[in-house]
């Protein structure tokens, strides 16, 4: 049999208690090796909860486990360069929080030192992995609703305003958290890069981004638009639109466990929307299941992505939200 895929986490905030310790649990091929936190005795009691062998209070001593092939780095955005470097050094394959990193030239740098290291970098946009999104992929390709025109995509929460997501130095505003899902389902289901990006913002006093709207142009006629807002009520949805249907995607990126789609065929007001309902899946599983194939083949398989396309799309928008203030 092969051998498990052995994951080591630095950190032990929401992420990991909710979504990579289950999703290494929930897959057959990984097994958690090491929890981290910079917080003395925290990763000592999660380790006790989930049954973790080794319980560290440096993110260092996950890194310098031989016992520990990929490291998760759940931490905050500008941290995330200097961690995913590390590992690199050490050999060690990276599963890296969306965002990458705190800007491009960040990016280039991570994805540069993996590629040296010979290790596989993963950015952790976990909704492409589930079920739902890849039968999506499939609709499209099989030309369900015809020729895909419109990309809709919206995902908004109200958040304290004493936030950490509020400082853009530790790579906080709401493109940057949120709206990079939409740009990530944008790119994902056009399978393309934008040739033209448009986009405009409302500024927070601390220069983060609140709610930003971003235009994208792709080739072959397809036009995306992307919203996302830390003042707004909660929204999260992505609509395909094509010339003969659509397909609106419910809870986007954070499905419940038995997520739905609607799928709509015709053009007449009247045609009405196919529900289709999936199987209870955990996404954070699925992201897991298909990094451990990563792994095994020696490089990064679809449609998981190593993050610097995605930062390239979003440094831009935020570029340009900034000289239209």
């Amino acid at each position: 049999m092969t051998k498990p895929i052995r994951f080591g986490i630095l950190g032990c905030g929401r992420i990991t208690r909710r979504g990579l310790i289950p999703g290494i649990q929930g897959s057959p091929g990984a097994r958690l090796t090491a929890l981290a936190s910079l917080r003395p005795g925290v990763a000592a009691a999660l380790a006790s909860e989930c049954g973790s062998p080794r319980a560290c209070d440096s993110y260092e001593a996950v890194i310098d486990d031989p016992n520990v092939d990929v490291v998760y780095v759940p931490s905050t955005g500008e941290s995330h360069k200097e961690w995913t470097l590390r590992a690199a050094r050490a050999g060690k394959h990276v599963l890296c929080e969306k965002s990458l990193a705190l800007n491009v030239a960040e990016a280039e740098e991570m994805v540069a030192a993996c590629q040296k290291a010979n290790v596989i970098l993963q950015e952790a946009f976990m909704w492409r992995h589930h079920p739902r999104t890849k039968r999506v992929k499939e609709l499209l390709a099989d030309g369900t609703i015809g020729e895909l025109r419109l990309i809709c995509a919206h995902f908004s929460f109200d958040i304290d305003r004493s936030d950490w997501r509020l400082d853009p130095a530790r790579g906080g505003g709401a493109v940057w958290d949120i709206g990079c899902y939409g740009v990530n389902a944008s790119r994902h289901f056009a399978a393309a890069e934008p040739r033209a990006i448009h986009s405009r913002a409302r500024f927070w006093p601390s220069g983060a981004d609140m709610t930003m709207q971003i235009a994208l142009e792709f080739p072959d006629g397809v036009l995306a638009n992307v919203d996302c807002s830390f003042e707004a009520p909660f929204r999260c949805e992505v609509e395909l639109v094509g010339t003969k249907g659509t397909i609106t995607i419910p809870e986007a990126f954070l499905p419940p466990p038995e997520a739905k789609l609607l799928v709509r065929q015709g053009t007449a007001p009247e045609a009405l929307a196919e529900t289709v309902t999936f199987p209870t899946a955990n996404q954070y599983a699925a992201q897991v299941t298909d990094l451990c194939a990563s792994i095994t083949a020696g490089n990064l398989l679809p449609p998981a992505e190593n993050g610097l396309a995605n930062m390239r799309v979003l440094e831009a928008a935020l570029t340009q939200a900034r000289q239209g203030r």
